[in-house]
């Protein structure tokens, strides 16, 4: 072999190691969906109580036939776009596009625009790892991919819930997907797999098909809410169980089978409809409603003991990850100011990733949103590592050792639970300054801040912290992702308290572009959420009240309420079968809450 022929092997071989993994196959350019697959669902929609075919559990199939499609005409439900689990089903062109990296020529991003409702998306192809746990979920999700030969692999998190089919098959914000984008000349081939721990009971696989279009159209889609239906506050359309008048009318009109129309995995069987009598069937309908949280309380998250992240929100506001639970740090010139202190346990740890984001700034306030212990059991230390500015008449009020403390700020009713707690709290532990009234305020790193009290929710003492510059609101265990919503019987707490706290942040939350983002909101337990997410639970929590309430006026006894199951769509999701708040708590709290007598 010749020096100049070993070269050029050499110099192949380089190429052939130094070539960057991006693109195999160029998939950018714009392309216009293909419907010959499924026109009636993609189109017109699918009808009320068709769920033929998909694998669904019953608690899932309980909640779509609860479901009302009036529920859309809310203002907090409208502008909402498909998340990418169902997006690239709907109408309207679809643009892909790439950003590279100049100097290497690698792909960073591909990014995704589908014209209704302007979904946009980012498929990551940098490597980068996907977002912890705590982190915000968004329609998209978020997406990273990678090359699989000539075939685009990408996996997607961080879901917001979504649909399956849009006649109320939701996706709880657990679920997953994993997609393949597979190009053969003009066309294009989208596969995607979702899975849901909470309502499916197998993989759910589906196609979409493109083609390559000339046509660049691409129109904007602006959209804002506004009331289409004048209704109470707080009103959320739903059927009550069983009451749903509409759900056979499919069948009927097509003379099918009504247990096909029921879904489950056996529908999607060819068995099913060649069986002799298939309307004697009956879907599998027993009860898989996903793995219930069996954290020991609500919260709790498997971390390292003593164990403290955080996250920026956004503005002066960062979110403080516990193992008990959430707090919130405002850092600025003045200072810092802590929302909440976690466990006593938790405390050396949080001061120091406080001292971690803030450097030298001096804790000045704390501002306790109730009294429980994973919340203000840290108080005693988070204060010792601050320090106030006292002067004047207060210094002989306070006594001059009290500068080595940062102030403590909450509602009176904490103080007067904390006093009578034992063993008793020590001094500096307690709260410095107390209101009675239902908002105080401070001005502190050039931002307001407003303590909104919230009276028998959670407890009777709880306050939510509004970060209004930042933007950000800290909601307290009046919110939580991880648990039913927490009723406290001491202090004296109420479910309906806790729908109206629900409401009341709604009131302050203001999304930003298509029902996402915006005012973000820290809650006591769980990932950091907007105002779409709390509409989630605001409208469970609704639901849920407005059948106790007709239980109650059946004269159900609590026994059988639990006998009905009339959580059971939700509790794969927020339920628990052990720790300090189960679902059978929660039953009885809204048992009461609706006038039931134990």
């Amino acid at each position: 072999m010749t020096p100049i022929s070993r070269c050029a092997v050499l110099a192949l071989a380089t190429l052939a190691v130094a070539a960057p993994s991006s693109a195999q196959i160029d998939l950018t350019g714009m392309w216009a969906p293909i419907f010959h697959e499924d026109q009636p669902e993609r189109i017109p929609g699918p009808e009320v109580g068709d769920y033929a075919g998909l694998p669904i559990n019953d608690a899932l199939r309980m909640r779509a036939d609860t479901w009302d499609a009036s529920l859309l005409t809310l203002p907090e439900h409208q502008c909402k776009p498909h998340p990418s689990t169902y997006g690239f089903r709907g109408v309207g062109n679809l643009r892909i596009s790439a950003d590279i990296d100049d100097p290497t020529q690698r792909t960073i991003k591909l990014n995704t625009h589908i014209q209704w409702q302007e979904q946009r998306r980012e498929i990551w192809m940098d490597g980068r790892p996907h977002p912890p746990e705590f982190a915000a979920h968004t329609w998209q999700g978020f997406s990273t991919g990678r090359w699989e030969g000539n075939v685009l692999v990408v996996r997607t998190t961080h879901l917001k819930a979504g649909w399956i089919r849009r006649n109320g098959l939701v996706l709880s914000d657990r679920a997953t997907m994993t997609e393949r984008f597979i190009r053969h000349g003009n066309y294009l081939t989208h596969v995607y797999i979702i899975e849901d721990p909470v309502y499916l009971t197998e993989p759910l696989i589906r196609t979409n098909g493109f083609q390559s279009t000339t046509n660049p159209a691409m129109q904007p889609y602006p959209c804002y809410a506004t009331v289409e239906v004048p209704r109470e506050k707080g009103e959320v359309p739903h059927h009550l169980p069983g009451a749903n008048p509409f759900l056979e009318e499919y069948a009927t009109k097509n003379k099918l089978p009504q247990p096909a129309m029921r879904g489950g995995i056996e529908t999607a069987l060819p068995e099913f409809m060649r069986a002799a009598n298939p309307e004697r069937r009956t879907p599998n309908l027993e009860p898989r409603t996903g793995t219930p949280n069996t954290n020991p309380e609500p919260g709790t998250r498997n971390v390292e003991p003593a164990s403290v992240r955080s996250i920026h929100v956004q503005g002066n506001v960062w979110m403080l990850v516990g193992p008990s639970s959430n707090a919130a740090v405002q850092i600025g010139d003045e200072g810092v100011l802590v929302v909440d202190t976690m466990r006593d346990s938790d405390a050396d740890a949080m001061i120091a990733e406080i001292r971690r984001l803030a450097g030298s700034k001096p804790i000045r306030w704390i501002i306790n949103t109730h009294a429980h212990a994973d919340h203000v059991g840290g108080n005693l230390k988070v204060a010792e590592a601050g320090e106030s500015i006292i002067a004047g008449n207060f210094v002989g009020q306070a006594g001059a050792q009290s500068a080595n403390y940062a102030q403590i700020v909450a509602h009176e009713n904490v103080e007067l639970f904390m006093a009578k707690a034992q063993p008793a709290v020590p001094v500096h532990a307690m709260p410095t300054d107390t209101f009675f009234v239902n908002e105080f305020e401070l001005f502190f790193n050039g931002e307001a801040v407003q303590l909104i009290h919230v009276p028998n929710a959670h407890t009777d003492g709880d306050v939510m912290v509004f970060f209004r510059k930042s933007d950000v609101l800290v909601a307290g265990d009046l919110l939580m992702t991880t648990a039913f919503p927490a009723v406290s019987r001491q202090p004296q707490g109420n479910l309906t308290g806790v729908i109206a706290a629900l409401n009341r942040m709604l009131d302050v939350t203001v999304p930003a572009e298509k029902q996402e983002g915006g005012t973000y909101v820290i809650p006591g337990h769980g990932r950091l959420t907007d105002e779409a997410d709390i509409v989630e639970i605001r409208d469970m929590t609704t639901v849920i009240r407005d059948r106790m309430q007709d239980a109650v006026k059946k004269g159900m006894t609590l026994a059988q309420v639990r006998a009905a199951r009339l959580v059971r769509d939700y509790e794969g999701r927020w339920g628990a079968t052990t720790g300090e708040w189960t679902t059978d708590h929660f039953v009885e709290a809204a048992y009461r809450a609706a006038g039931g007598v134990r």
